[in-house]
């Protein structure tokens, strides 16, 4: 999130304030403001299992985000950082995964 913040939007063409970048400043936050608030709800698996579900899906939305980002600003981002970003996202997103998958085998 904080990569994202710092590294990747101030080097977004100012056309896209309201656009890519506000997306993607609330996409990369997303998750993990999905998952604290699920917790409460960790004890009704059903509502449980949808926040992790959604917080896959916000991790799926910055992957593609970042994909657009280095097809059509590849001369105005750092492409190590892009790289490094979609593989952690990909990562968090099978970690929820195995996370919803271990609760449904506790059901």
């Amino acid at each position: 999130m904080i990569v994202v913040a710092k590294e990747i939007l101030p080097s977004l063409p100012k056309e896209e304030k309201f656009g890519l970048i506000d997306q993607m400043r609330r996409a990369s936050k997303a998750p993990l403001a999905i998952i604290a608030e699920g917790y409460a709800k960790k004890n009704y698996k059903k509502d449980w299992m949808k926040y992790i579900n959604d917080a896959i899906g916000e991790c799926n939305e910055m992957i593609a985000h970042l994909s657009c980002c280095e097809d059509i600003y590849d001369r105005d981002i750092n492409k190590e950082v892009i790289k490094k970003l979609i593989d952690e996202y990909d990562i968090s997103g099978k970690q929820l995964y195995r996370l919803g998958e271990s609760w449904r085998v506790n059901e």
